[in-house]
């Protein structure tokens, strides 16, 4: 499946509750925190949100979404098709996402290869699956079933993984590039996870990078990870450490050598405006240097912040990151609005 099945939307971020606000333009605050976004709602080029979030009918999450959707490209992520389990698929979460898919129009859906159900019961976890023969047929003729079901082709995660089975025949890379080559499902490379199954198994993460079909990638997913005694946890709650943006850099020269990819997701970032301005000033080669750089080149005027809008930077330079406050001066205190936690190297 060529990229090109999957558009390139530009930056975009995974949406949380506590984005909500913003992007609806409902942020309370002073008439100076109002100002921090054009019409009230961040710069963005597009926005993920977790499909099981959304499911339900009415409420205030599809309220939101609903909203949201009006005013940005909306793609879906799941978390629950279970693409690897010997449960039969589950036909009434697929008629789900496929009437909120009818509605809402995503540019793309995607879910993970793994499995997280057994005998009728959900684990709400991604497990890994073993990489042979007989799991890709069957994992292969699910997504088929899922992609017919929704009438798209889909994305499929690669997940971090913390075991391995003494029976797969086929790396994880090559299971994925064979799994694309089958289904004509398109990739969506978690570059973090990635990271953290190459530390956890003691393999090559470039040699990871190497063996996938970049004509088959549609999304690039950023996060960060934590350690918990020799293993590296895919936790999404940690700064993008060093390595990863490393790694990502090599996902960069490996795959798109002549240009630069705009789809990536950051989460854990809740101001995304300036940020995402920042990444597109630091340019391809993407260093801690070169975002702190273009985020502090970024004026006042640029982005419509108000004229006592600030951003502060305080260094912690043994602890790997930096954070970052987006600020606002009232009655002569600054007073934070929004905190950007452990920005990496």
């Amino acid at each position: 499946m060529p990229a090109s099945a999957f558009p390139n939307l530009g930056h975009g971020i995974g949406l949380r509750t506590s984005h909500y606000a913003d992007f609806l333009g409902e942020r309370t605050g002073g008439s100076e925190a109002r100002d921090v976004r054009r019409d009230g709602k961040p710069r963005i080029d597009w926005l993920e949100v977790i499909t099981d979030n959304f499911l339900g009918e009415g409420g205030n999450p599809r309220r939101v979404l609903r909203r949201v959707r009006a005013d940005y490209p909306v793609v879906f992520h799941g978390v629950a098709l279970s693409l690897g389990s010997t449960d039969p698929l589950d036909r009434r979460y697929l008629d789900a996402i496929a009437e909120l898919a009818a509605e809402v129009e995503p540019a793309w859906i995607s879910d993970h290869l793994c499995f997280s159900s057994l005998g009728g019961h959900h684990g709400h976890d991604l497990w890994p699956i073993p990489y042979h023969e007989e799991s890709l047929r069957h994992v292969s003729q699910r997504i088929e079933q899922a992609q017919e079901h929704l009438r798209r082709p889909i994305l499929v995660e690669n997940v971090s993984s913390y075991v391995a089975f003494t029976a797969s025949t086929y790396t994880e890379w090559d299971f994925l590039k064979e799994l694309s080559a089958r289904t004509g499902c398109g990739l969506l490379l978690d570059v973090n996870n990635v990271f953290v199954s190459a530390h956890n198994h003691g393999c090559d993460a470039r040699t990871f990078l190497a063996g996938l079909p970049a004509e088959a990638i549609g999304q690039v997913h950023l996060a960060g990870h934590s350690r918990k005694g020799p293993l590296l946890l895919d936790t999404h709650d940690a700064e993008v450490p060093d390595g990863v943006w490393t790694l990502y850099r090599e996902a960069l020269k490996t795959y798109y050598p002549n240009e630069q990819p705009s789809f990536v997701s950051l989460e854990g970032f809740v101001d995304a405006m300036v940020l995402v301005e920042g990444l597109k000033r630091a340019g391809k080669e993407l260093t801690r240097e070169k975002l702190i750089t273009a985020l502090e080149s970024i004026q006042n005027k640029d982005v419509g912040l108000g004229p006592k809008l600030t951003l502060k930077y305080s260094p912690m330079r043994h602890k790997g990151f930096d954070q970052i406050y987006t600020t606002v001066v009232r009655d002569g205190k600054p007073e934070i609005l929004d905190d950007w936690k452990k920005l990496p190297h």
